[in-house]
C-alpha cells in the first residue's frame, strides 16, 4: 500500500484523510505545524515518515487576504511548497501539490486555457502559486502540480466546511440577501469529494502541471442559477458586469485518467451523495 504524507488537515485535507483511509497508508503533518515550521523541521518530519508520496494541500487560499498580506502568502504559498519539494527529493518521494486556477487571472482571452500558456497572474495569490509551480518542478521534475478550481461541499460527514458556491446560495435563500454574479465571469466549480477521488489517479501522473477540476461552459450567473434549480431554492440573484475567465482545458489530465463531471453535472453528484437527489 502506498505511503502518503499529507500537509494540511482543513477543508480539503480532512476529506483526503477520510476518503482515502484504507486505500493508501496515510499520515499527516501535525496540525498547525506548517504555519510556523522552518525548512529543517519540515525535512525532519518527511525523513521520519519517509513516504512514497507527499500530498501538499496546505495553503493560504484567501485571495483578498493574500493581497493584503503578501509576506504571509509568500511564505505559505511559495516557500513552503519549495521546502516540501526539497524534502521529497531528499527521501526519494513523489509529490502532488495543489496550485490554483488563479494563475490564469488577468488573461484577456475567454479560454479554456491549457497548461502550456505563458502566464502573468493578476493577483498575489496567483503569482505565488505560479512561481511555486516553476520552482518546485525545477527542484523535482517528477512532481505533479494541480491547478484546482473553486471547490465546494455541503455540511456533513463530521468534516469542516467553509464558504462556497452552494452554501452561499443556500444562505442567500434563507436570508433573502441578494447575491451578485457576472454574466462575463467564467470559471469551473468542482465538488471536492470527486476531486479527492481523482487524487489516486493524480498520484500516478508523470511530472508536470495539470488543470484539475470541472470544466464549465456557462458563466457564473447561469452557473449559480443552475445550482439553485438543482437544489430547489430561489435566492435573489443579481447580474454584475465584471469580466474574468479562469476556464481551464483539462484534456491533459483526462489523458492520464483524471476525469471530472462538468460543473453543472457535479452539483447533482453532490446532492445524491447527501441524499438530497435521486
Amino acid at each position: 500500500m502506498k505511503r502518503v504524507l499529507l500537509t494540511g488537515t482543513g477543508f480539503l485535507g480532512a476529506r483526503v484523510l477520510q476518503q482515502l483511509a484504507g486505500r493508501v497508508e496515510i499520515s499527516a503533518f501535525p496540525r498547525g505545524m506548517l504555519a510556523k515550521a522552518g525548512q529543517e523541521e519540515i525535512l525532519r518530519v518527511v525523513q521520519e515518515q519517509h513516504p512514497d508520496c507527499i500530498l501538499h494541500t496546505a495553503a493560504l487560499s484567501d485571495t483578498g487576504y493574500c493581497q493584503a498580506h503578501p509576506e504571509e502568502s509568500h511564505r505559505a504559498n511559495l516557500l513552503v511548497p519549495v521546502w516540501i519539494a526539497e524534502a521529497a527529493g531528499q527521501v526519494g518521494a513523489g509529490l502532488v501539490a495543489f496550485s490554483s486556477d488563479q494563475v490564469y487571472a488577468g488573461l484577456e482571452d475567454h479560454g479554456p486555457f491549457d497548461e502550456a500558456l505563458p502566464l502573468s497572474p493578476a493577483n498575489i495569490y496567483g503569482q505565488h502559486k505560479y512561481e511555486a509551480e516553476q520552482r518546485v518542478l525545477d527542484l523535482l521534475p517528477r512532481a505533479v502540480l494541480l491547478r484546482a478550481t473553486w471547490l465546494y461541499d455541503l455540511p456533513g460527514y463530521g468534516l469542516p466546511v467553509r464558504g462556497n458556491l452552494p452554501l452561499n446560495l443556500w444562505r442567500a435563500a434563507l436570508t433573502r440577501q441578494p447575491l451578485r454574479f457576472s454574466c462575463r465571469d467564467w470559471r469551473g466549480v468542482t465538488y471536492v469529494r470527486q476531486a479527492v477521488e481523482n487524487l489516486l489517479s493524480a498520484m500516478e501522473l508523470p511530472g508536470g502541471v495539470y488543470n484539475f477540476g470541472s470544466e464549465n461552459d456557462t458563466d457564473m450567473f447561469e452557473t449559480a442559477r443552475r445550482f439553485c434549480d438543482a437544489m430547489g431554492i430561489a435566492p435573489p440573484l443579481e447580474k454584475g458586469g465584471w469580466s474574468r475567465s479562469l476556464l481551464m482545458d483539462t484534456r491533459k489530465a483526462r489523458a492520464g485518467g483524471v476525469v471530472f463531471d462538468t460543473t453543472c453535472e457535479g452539483i447533482f453528484r453532490c446532492l445524491r451523495d447527501y441524499g438530497l437527489a435521486n
